[in-house]
């Protein structure tokens, strides 16, 4: 059966109760998760907004919050709107690219999230981020600095092309062989299609 690649940025309110879901809906079909962390800011830029649309669209944003909040509910999860948004999820988002094969980085993600929308901690402080690290057993000082190197951050770079060559518009997406489900709802769908449940 075909993996689930899992296309996530830190910043994005949905990637949160998604990230918190996939690896354990995915487990219980006998597939695997890929993660690829990418960064939503050039793909919106290149549309023209300068700033996250639930911002510009104060209606859009206010559904948005609560939508999430029934979201996370639903699955039970704490949730509080961050009193910064979208916060930069750059650091992170170098660590787990970096460092995606490593077993810790599923938990990782997972964790940076509820540090946003659960927390609501500054996601791009150092100090933060390594904090999360120590509880789960890393070498925070090394990490943070491979984090920092011009291979963690040309690899990010890359990966965000990567989206946008393939299609991504938005986060979370699932990707199965190149086939595109878009949104935390289309999660069932992307398992369906991995599992070889495919109507097309």
């Amino acid at each position: 059966m075909a993996p689930v690649e899992f296309w996530f940025e830190f910043a994005s309110t949905y990637s949160y109760p998604a990230a918190i879901a996939v690896e354990q809906a995915a487990h219980d079909r006998g597939l695997t998760v890929r993660w690829r962390p990418f960064l939503l800011a050039p793909i919106l830029q290149a549309e023209g907004w300068k700033d996250s649309p639930f911002n510009i669209y104060p209606a859009k944003g206010a559904y948005m919050w609560r939508d999430v909040a029934r979201i996370c509910a639903g699955q039970g999860l704490a949730f509080r709107k961050p009193t910064q948004f979208p916060r930069n999820g750059l650091l992170p988002a170098r660590i787990a690219c970096r460092f995606t094969g490593e077993s810790w980085v599923p938990e990782f993600v997972r964790r940076v999230y509820a540090a946003n929308f659960a927390d609501d901690q500054d996601i791009s402080s150092p100090f933060v981020i390594g904090e999360l690290l120590t509880k789960l057993g890393q070498m925070p000082a090394d990490i943070l600095r491979a984090a920092q190197a011009d291979e963690s951050k040309n690899a990010l770079r890359a990966q965000t092309e990567t989206a946008i060559k393939i299609g991504l518009f938005g986060a979370p997406s699932f990707v199965v062989e190149g086939e595109i489900f878009w949104g935390g709802d289309r999660l069932e769908a992307a398992l369906d299609w991995a599992s070889g449940k495919r109507a097309l």
